[in-house]
C-alpha cells in the first residue's frame, strides 16, 4: 500500500507541463479526417460508383488535399527550429515515430494526386488541357480504377493509424501510453468523415448509407473509449492516475459533456432517427460529430501533457 501511495505522489499533475499548443491537436485531428475521407473515397472508388456524375469520389481528394496541407502547415507551426524542418527528410529512423510520419505525410500527396485526375476539377482543366484525356483513359480502366481504391484506403488506414501511434509511443505520458489510442483515433477520424460526406454529398444513397455508416462508427467509438479506459484502470497506478484525469479530473467536463454527450451520443441518437425515416436529416448531427472529434484531440493531447512521471520516481 504505501509503495503504491508513493507511485502516486510521483505521478505529478502539474500545469506547466502543457507544452504543446493548439498545433498539434489540429494536426492529428485533420490527419484523421483525412485518413477517414481516403478510406470512403477509395471505398466508392472500389465499389465502382465513379460512374456516377454525382460521386463524393471525385472531389473528396481535392478537400483531403487542401486540409493535409493544412494540417501540415499546423505541424510546421509547432516546429522550434523551422528552418530545418527538411532534416526529416534526409533520413529514415524505423524506430521513429516522427520518421515514419514524415515520410508517410510526403507519400500521401501522390496518391490523392492521382484520385484527383480521375476527374480533375475545373480550374485544373482549364489550365492543363490534358488532363482531361489522361482522366478519360484512367476511367476506362475500371480494374485500375479499382486498385486506385484500394490503395487510397490503404493509404488512409496507414495515415488515421499513425496519428494515435504518434502519442502512443511516449511511454514517458502514460495516458497516451495505450495499444488502443490509435484505434480510437482511426475510428474518431471515419466518424468525422463520414459526418462530413454524409453533409455535403450531392447523391443521396450516399447521404443515406453514411448515416448509417457514421452510426456504425459512433457505437464502435463509444465502445473503443470504454476499452481504452478499462486498460488504463486495470494499469500501473501511474495509468489509474492518468485515467482519471478524464473521468473525474480536470478533463471531466470536456469528456464527458463535449466529446462523449454532444460529439457521440447526440448525434448518434438524431442519426438513428434519420436513417429510420423518423426525422429529416440535418447538418446538425454531423456538426457536433466533427466538433466532437476535435476537441476528443484536444483534451487527449492536453490531459496527456498533465500526466507524467517525475524523475525521483526512477531514482
Amino acid at each position: 500500500m504505501n509503495e503504491l501511495t508513493n507511485t502516486r505522489n510521483n505521478l505529478m499533475i502539474d500545469p506547466s507541463m502543457n507544452v504543446w499548443g493548439w498545433e498539434i491537436p489540429v494536426y492529428l485531428f485533420l490527419g484523421g479526417f483525412v485518413a477517414g475521407m481516403m478510406i470512403i473515397s477509395g471505398y466508392f472508388l472500389f465499389k465502382g460508383r465513379n460512374k456516377e456524375t454525382n460521386c463524393s469520389c471525385f472531389y473528396l481528394p481535392l478537400i483531403s488535399f487542401v486540409l493535409l496541407s493544412a494540417g501540415m502547415f499546423t505541424l510546421f507551426l509547432d516546429l522550434e527550429h523551422k528552418l530545418y524542418f527538411w532534416r526529416l527528410y534526409t533520413t529514415f529512423k524505423i524506430a521513429s515515430p516522427m520518421s515514419w510520419g514524415a515520410w508517410i505525410l510526403i507519400l500521401i500527396y501522390p496518391i490523392l494526386f492521382v484520385n484527383i485526375l480521375l476527374r480533375p476539377p475545373g480550374f485544373l482543366l482549364k489550365k492543363i488541357q490534358r488532363l482531361n484525356s489522361i482522366s478519360e483513359k484512367m476511367n476506362a480502366h475500371p480494374y485500375l480504377v479499382k486498385n486506385i481504391g484500394v490503395i487510397s484506403m490503404l493509404a488512409g488506414a496507414v495515415l488515421g493509424i499513425y496519428t494515435g501511434v504518434l502519442l502512443s509511443s511516449l511511454g514517458a505520458r502514460p495516458l497516451w501510453n495505450t495499444s488502443i489510442l490509435w484505434v480510437l483515433f482511426l475510428v474518431s477520424g471515419l466518424s468525422s468523415a463520414a459526418a462530413f460526406v454524409h453533409m455535403i454529398a450531392k447523391d443521396v444513397y450516399e447521404r443515406e448509407l453514411l448515416a448509417k455508416a457514421d452510426n456504425g462508427f459512433l457505437t464502435l467509438e463509444i465502445f473503443v473509449i470504454i476499452l481504452m479506459i478499462t486498460g488504463l484502470l486495470t494499469s500501473s497506478e501511474a495509468h489509474i492516475q492518468a485515467a482519471e484525469l478524464i473521468l473525474s479530473g480536470p478533463f471531466a467536463a470536456s469528456f464527458w459533456v463535449f466529446v462523449v454527450t454532444v460529439g457521440i451520443i447526440i448525434p448518434l441518437f438524431i442519426q438513428l432517427l434519420a436513417v429510420n425515416h423518423k426525422i429529416k436529416h440535418t447538418p446538425i448531427a454531423p456538426i457536433m460529430v466533427i466538433a466532437g472529434g476535435l476537441i476528443l484531440r484536444f483534451v487527449i493531447v492536453s490531459a496527456g501533457q498533465y500526466s507524467h512521471w517525475s524523475h525521483e520516481f526512477f531514482k
